[in-house]
């Protein structure tokens, strides 16, 4: 057992600004004696370190004095004391004095040691570019920490890798601002060369600081610098909607380099032996040039020149604009004379174009009619299509096709297709007599009557329309159709018949038809009758000549004369004819 009076306290008590320390006394009296009081001091800052008591302990109070802890300082059951808010100024030594009557007085002390993690860093690129040319060794980047005790510091690393200040190609500028608070904001700048692998590379700084004896630290987000480096590389190509440009097309030429910052482009035509600028037709950073609806003239060796305004170094590459195209689309018309109906023509198409084409026929509806570079026409007729297109087409260049139109032109007289005849009317009355010709050239009508004409094109047909009063004259006579051009002339004839006289004309056809039927009637009763008599016998073997039986008191003879039956048949064939007239009508 210790014969005196013995105290232990930690050496160190660390804590976080802003947060509670508590610092312990423990102490030892032989006899298990009772202490008299305890005194906990601070020692002063400056030479010499004065104590100044902070609180006087006895068994029954605990008695502050006025310091600047007064406030903040607290003591727990077992006489350890306790600061809040704690603050950087608190970084000192406590001392813990205790009074044990004749065992005398004892004291020891702890080192209260503060500390605050910093923020984490922030890093800020070099706000320009970064050349690779650049003479001095050029800024990369800025890192921050703020608010940190004890003072931190900060470190580089590229690409996962630190960066050694002792290197004489890297340059790290730091410095320490002590601020109102007491708390400590380090700020470094790194310096160092750049390549063009370097436009990958990743930047970021690390604050370090300590914290009860260990190192810790904290990672800024990793960046990124604007590195500049000349161009090494020029590509210029071709940019069309289809794989083959052709006629039509708009077409970029699309120039790229691989300098950062892009360079100023130029663009040129080759002409002759001579270069056609053409840069004002596009903008000098863009690298387009924007030819819109190429056509043949638009072929030929294209230039893209880059200009380095770092180094001015230049750098230039050419390709090659090919634009299909089909031209001189003509028709040819064997034979070329002037075509008449019944006639032969062949028609020959033929065109220029640097690929392969198929030739096709469409008539005026668009109809495909042929293929091939020739069409034969035969037999032509006014009806035949007056307009054939010939339609081109690049099988190998989609969309490239042409079409040439050609017009058919088949002359001759008038040819009458349709006129109104019989036409059924009554006297007086007004009527349409209408006529339906086909010609080229275009024909004229003439009637033989006076009347209202109306002419009208029907298709290919023209036709006219004669509005006139039926007198007894036009009943006798009928009207003559009369169409001609400068060809020929045809005529027909339009026959009136009176409706009044057609009528009853039909009312004796009916009479006739009804004697003819009562007729064959009683013929086919009295054959009937034979038959079941057993004068007709049955089969071929037993056939008779009904038509001249043999002449017998007791037989029925039925006499069929031929005058009678052809003035029937006559009748019968009239009452036809009236009602084809009337369905021609």
């Amino acid at each position: 057992a210790a014969s005196k009076l013995e105290i232990s306290m930690p050496a160190v008590v660390e804590v976080e600004i802003g947060g509670t320390a508590r610092i312990e006394c423990n102490f030892y009296i032989p006899e298990n004696a009772s202490y008299t009081y305890v005194d906990w001091f601070y020692v002063s800052a400056g030479p010499g370190g004065e104590q100044v008591r902070l609180c006087h302990i006895t068994a029954s109070e605990v008695l502050k004095d006025n310091t600047d802890y007064k406030e903040r300082l607290s003591v727990g059951e077992d006489r350890a004391l306790s600061i809040s808010k704690v603050t950087v100024q608190d970084a000192r030594t406590f001392v813990c004095q205790v009074g044990a009557g004749s065992y005398g007085v004892g004291e020891n002390h702890t080192d209260l040691s503060v500390y605050k993690v910093p923020e984490t860093p922030e890093i800020e690129p070099y706000p320009g570019g970064i050349s690779v040319k650049s003479s001095e060794i050029p800024e990369i980047a800025s890192c921050k920490s703020k608010n940190g005790f004890p003072s931190p510091n900060i470190t580089w690393y590229k690409n996962g890798e630190q960066l050694d200040p002792q290197d004489s190609q890297v340059k790290i500028q730091s410095t320490l601002t002590r601020e109102s608070s007491g708390l400590y904001t380090v700020s470094s700048t790194l310096y160092a060369p750049v390549t063009r692998q370097d436009r990958h590379s990743r930047y970021r700084c690390t604050v370090h600081y300590w914290l009860r004896g260990q190192s810790h630290s904290l990672d800024s987000r990793a960046i990124k610098v604007n590195v500049y480096y000349p161009a090494e590389h020029l590509k210029l190509q071709v940019v069309s909607s289809s794989r083959l440009v052709k006629e039509g097309d708009n077409v970029q030429l699309v120039c790229e380099a691989d300098g950062n910052p892009p360079p100023v482009f130029s663009f040129f035509k080759k002409k002759m032996d001579d270069w056609l600028d053409l840069s004002s037709l596009t903008e000098p950073e863009s690298g387009v040039l924007n030819l819109h609806g190429v056509n043949k003239s638009s072929s030929g060796i294209y230039k893209c020149q880059s200009l380095d305004l770092d180094d001015m170094t230049q750098i230039e590459e050419d390709v090659e604009l090919v634009v299909n195209y089909i031209e001189g689309v003509h028709v040819k018309m064997e034979p070329s004379s002037t075509l008449h109906e019944g006639d032969s023509v062949t028609l020959s198409c033929d065109a220029h174009s640097p690929v392969a084409l198929n030739y096709q026929w469409r008539d005026e509806k668009g109809r495909k009619v042929a293929e091939g570079n020739q069409l034969f026409l035969s037999n032509l007729t006014f009806e035949t299509s007056k307009n054939f297109s010939c339609k081109v087409m690049a099988p190998s260049v989609p969309g490239l096709e042409r079409s040439k139109q050609v017009s058919v032109a088949v002359q001759g007289k008038p040819r009458i297709v349709a006129i109104s005849s019989p036409l059924y009317v009554r006297q007086d009355e007004v009527v349409n007599l209408t006529c339906k010709a086909i010609a080229f050239p275009p024909p004229t009508f003439r009637w033989s009557i006076n009347g209202t004409a109306h002419e009208y094109v029907d298709n290919q047909h023209v036709a006219s329309n004669l509005t006139v009063r039926v007198s007894h004259d036009l009943l006798q006579a009928g009207a003559m159709c009369r169409v001609s051009n400068q060809l020929g002339v045809s005529e027909k004839h339009i026959r009136l018949l009176d409706q009044k006289s057609s009528a009853e004309s039909q009312g004796v056809i009916i009479v006739a038809i009804i004697v003819a039927i009562l007729v064959v009637a009683v013929l086919g009763a009295v054959i009937y009758f034979l038959h079941k008599k057993g004068k007709i016998p049955c089969g071929r073997a037993g056939k008779q000549d009904i038509t001249k039986p043999e002449a017998r008191k007791d037989k029925i003879v039925v006499e069929v004369k031929s005058d009678k039956l052809s003035e029937e048949a006559g009748l019968l064939q009239g009452a036809n004819g009236d009602k084809r007239g009337a369905a021609d009508q």
